[in-house]
């Protein structure tokens, strides 16, 4: 049963909520980025102009040695800054388009990375690549969301194990006798996984990926480990700035090992990355309606103004509807916010993903969408594919019993 609200508790409008939500998040973010170009103008911009004083000065002193004109010698740049955009380096590189530099090319497309040490040159090329990088792109999307459902499910077992555990060594578990079981169920139905651990364990895990991978690169690439830490980011995040590229190298010591490793780091990397960008997300949404309520009610001290330290995240994906029947006839109404997902639910929740995002999309475009039968006190509720696993399930868990 939901908590009625106290009468001192400042009242949020439904409606507006997003909204504002909405606007305060674009205002953060121009804020954010604002103050990241500052900071990042004052780190490298002293930089920049150093390197190109020493470049005017290499210039003049070759075009002198050599009595060469410097018109002449730009044009040879601009023709070898074309021929670098096609592949072709100074030092021997592995090749851009046999199946190896093409597979690894297609990878970092679909994958969003997009480092930029290959482009198509041709025109049917770059045609293909609109066509291919739209349904690789959105696959690709599906398998991180389909990934953060099973990590965040196994996940809430093992912690669900450890506390069980924890509570079984303070004598709060089962003795003997079905009673005793019922008894624990009962201790136990209050309990849900932190989403701060949650993101602390995939937190950890990334820079653990991280580290190993980096241990990698520094012996076959000759990267310092920072370099290394710093391409290790800039992959898993699939940012993609491309001044650094793993694999690359024509010749490696045990190299068909290296690619493979490279490769399953990679993935491993942006998976892990992933499902942490979408457990901070949740965070940042909690921050964003803890400064709403206080804006809301300024001066004075609001219970609802305070983040609500059990906020929790769990692996039921909201498979039903409003009147209790899941999509394609899945029945059961809405489970309890304590209640873990069976693997049999886990799988036929899989299966019913596509119907439900359709089923959302469908109702925001004719007449918004339907408002829960749980009232919405946190604004955790709403969203699509990976948000709506954990957003409808945040909504839940943080209505009080």
């Amino acid at each position: 049963m939901a908590r009625k609200r106290s009468g001192g508790c400042c009242p949020r409008p439904p409606l507006n909520e997003d909204n504002a939500r909405f606007c305060l998040l674009a205002g953060l973010i121009l804020l954010y980025l604002l103050c990241g170009a500052a900071v990042f103008s004052a780190l490298e911009r002293p930089s920049e102009l150093r390197a190109r004083l020493l470049w005017d000065q290499q210039l003049a002193n070759f075009t002198l040695s050599h009595q060469v004109s410097l018109g002449a010698l730009h044009v040879l740049l601009r023709q070898y800054e074309e021929a670098n955009g096609a592949g072709i380096r100074v030092d021997a590189l592995r090749p851009r388009w046999d199946f190896s530099g093409a597979f690894y090319f297609v990878g970092t497309v679909v994958s969003t990375i997009g480092f930029g040490m290959t482009t198509p040159a041709t025109i049917p090329g770059k045609i293909f690549l609109i066509f291919y990088g739209l349904i690789g792109c959105a696959a690709t999307i599906l398998f991180f969301n389909l990934f953060l459902e099973r990590i965040i499910t196994m996940l809430a077992y093992i912690m669900r194990w450890c506390h069980e555990r924890r509570m079984g060594r303070l004598g709060v578990g089962p003795v003997s006798g079905v009673g005793e079981t019922r008894s624990e169920e009962d201790s136990l139905e209050g309990w849900k996984p932190s989403v701060y651990y949650v993101m602390l364990i995939l937190g950890v895990a990334s820079v653990l990926i991280a580290c190993s991978a980096s241990s990698l690169y520094c012996s076959m690439e000759d990267w310092s480990y920072m370099d290394s830490l710093y391409f290790c980011f800039v992959a898993f995040s699939t940012i993609g700035f491309g001044d650094l590229v793993s694999s690359q190298r024509e010749r490696y010591e045990a190299q068909d090992a290296y690619r493979l490793g490279n490769c399953l780091f990679i993935l491993m990397g942006v998976c892990c990355i992933y499902s942490l960008f979408n457990v901070i997300s949740i965070i940042i949404k909690q921050t964003l309606n803890w400064i709403l309520t206080r804006l809301a009610c300024p001066g004075r001290r609001c219970p609802c103004s305070y983040p609500k330290r059990d906020a929790s995240v769990e692996t039921v994906y909201n498979s039903e509807t409003d009147a209790g029947t899941g999509v394609d006839g899945v029945a059961g109404g809405r489970r309890l916010s304590g209640e873990m997902i069976s693997v049999n639910d886990f799988t036929a929740s899989n299966k019913v993903s596509l119907a439900l995002l359709q089923k959302q999309l469908c109702e925001t475009a004719h007449q918004g969408p339907r408002q829960s039968h749980v009232p919405r006190h946190n604004g955790f509720s709403g969203g699509v594919g990976a948000f709506a696993i954990m957003n409808n399930r945040l909504q839940e868990t943080s209505v009080d019993r």
